[in-house]
């Protein structure tokens, strides 16, 4: 048995079991909720006081012994007992030790159960906030890399099948979007984090004469939970958030993916610093692009994370149960992983550069220009599914001669339809071809262009 008296122990005659305490303990994860715990506790004692239930004099003594507790925490001197359960009991148990009764006054009208989704709250804020940035920066690196390169022309990809030649900028600002939705979504979830549960108890409220709207405001809050058991039993806000890593997580993982394969001899279209790649302990000769499979990989981690948490919360009933202690260590290890997976995407693209010779070499591979052959038929009148019909015909032709279209002679094309012209040239060849796109959004000069001057005035700003 535990010989350490709890807080909550009145009621008591045993202590905690050894076995359970060290089972039910938080204070191993929990403690990096210090700065928001001691936060919470700032605004509610001022509150208090506005409330009549704490005098002047004894909440400056409060605050004087947090900002003290703080400092040690951040000096690595405090020490976190295992005992005390949890970031709450700890810091308030060391305030009681150092001044008494005015920290026994702290938790007035208020419960451990609106306190921890308080702290919860605040901390997401502040790494929502610390996401948007970091993604920011991620978009700023790709958009970087495609000023490099601007005149690249990839084949792109369905299927993993060649299929039309687009601009190497398109293709990069492609997943500049995805991460702009990224960020919109962390914005949407940012609203619905920034209300205040704090001053809800336990699940009932208070008898007390409490303001929930000045400790609201004074945390930076928009506002109270409407409802005191919503207010300590909603995690809705941290299942959305997670939902919104794991999202960012498969954008990174598609992104790894690809510099995966393009970073392969089998590819080539991209060349590594030799400071975001590492080598194999028996062939001397490999040089992997380990950060983007790492990448790759914590991207199961993070959807581990979503489903555990949608599986702790789906068959609680109202209000506050003790399951919610497993919703912090996956919020915390999602946000961690996908910061962090974020961090080296920005590293690896910031030290790579297209081959452009290897590009280059492959592009007559593919036949990527047969669809704008069949445009071209298209603008001479043929109806689109008959000028199909006719560039598949001339694409097996030059199959069959191990040709690429640009190199069949005219009159193979117009024994194949009688409408083709020396002009049809003009449209043939990856680089003509990606001349001819024009439509919005597309991958043309015009249109890319277009994209990225509206990307660099976005970037510009914070």
């Amino acid at each position: 048995m535990s010989n350490q008296k709890k807080l909550w122990s009145g009621r008591f005659e045993k202590g905690l079991s050894g076995i359970v305490e060290q089972f039910s303990e938080s204070i191993s994860f929990d403690r990096r909720l210090y700065r928001q715990d001691i936060l919470g506790s700032k605004a509610h004692s001022n509150m208090l006081v506005e409330a009549g239930l704490m005098t002047a004099e004894e909440r400056d003594a409060v605050h004087a012994g947090l900002a003290e507790i703080q400092s040690e925490i951040e000096a690595g001197t405090f020490e976190f007992r295992q005992d005390r359960e949890d970031i709450h009991m700890n810091i308030e148990g060391a305030l009681i030790e150092r001044i008494g009764d005015p920290a026994r006054k702290l938790h007035t009208a208020r419960s451990r159960n609106d306190q921890i989704a308080t702290d919860v709250r605040l901390y997401m804020r502040e790494e929502i906030d610390a996401l948007i940035q970091r993604i920011r920066s991620l978009q700023r690196a790709l958009f970087d890399l495609a000023e490099k390169s601007r005149d690249v022309i990839l084949p792109g990809y369905t299927h993993l099948q060649r299929a039309q030649p687009i601009l190497a900028p398109h293709h990069l600002m492609a997943y500049m979007d995805q991460l702009d939705r990224d960020m919109e979504r962390l914005g949407d979830c940012r609203r619905r984090v920034n209300r205040s549960p704090l001053g809800a108890g336990a699940l009932a409220g208070t008898t007390l004469p409490v303001n929930r709207h000045q400790t609201s405001e004074e945390l930076g809050f928009d506002e109270p939970i409407q409802n005191s058991i919503d207010a300590v039993s909603d995690r809705d806000h941290i299942i959305e958030l997670i939902s919104a890593c794991a999202i960012i997580s498969m954008h990174l993982s598609r992104l790894a993916e690809e510099w995966v394969l393009w970073a392969s001899e089998e590819f080539g279209f991209i060349k590594m610093d030799d400071s975001v790649a590492t080598g194999s302990s028996i062939m001397p000769q490999k040089k992997n692009p380990d950060p983007m499979e790492l990448v790759r990989g914590k991207t199961g981690r993070v959807y581990g994370h979503l489903m555990s948490i949608l599986t702790v919360t789906k068959g609680l009933p109202q209000a506050y149960n003790r399951d919610f202690q497993e919703d912090k260590e996956p919020l915390f290890d999602a946000l961690d992983t996908v910061y962090a997976c974020l961090q080296v995407t920005e590293e690896f693209a910031r030290n790579i550069e297209f081959n452009r010779a290897r590009i280059e070499a492959s592009l007559g591979q593919g036949h990527l220009d047969a669809t704008t052959l069949a445009d071209y038929l298209v603008l001479k009148g043929l109806p689109f599914r008959s000028a199909h019909a006719v560039v598949g015909k001339l694409v097996h032709i030059a199959v069959n001669r191990s040709l690429p279209l640009d190199k069949l002679a005219l009159s193979q094309f117009q024994a194949e339809c009688n409408l083709i012209e020396q002009d049809v040239f003009d449209f043939l060849g990856v680089k003509n071809c990606v001349r001819r796109f024009q439509s919005y959004g597309s991958t043309g000069p015009g249109p890319v262009a277009d994209q990225m001057a509206a990307w660099k005035s976005r970037l510009t700003g914070p």
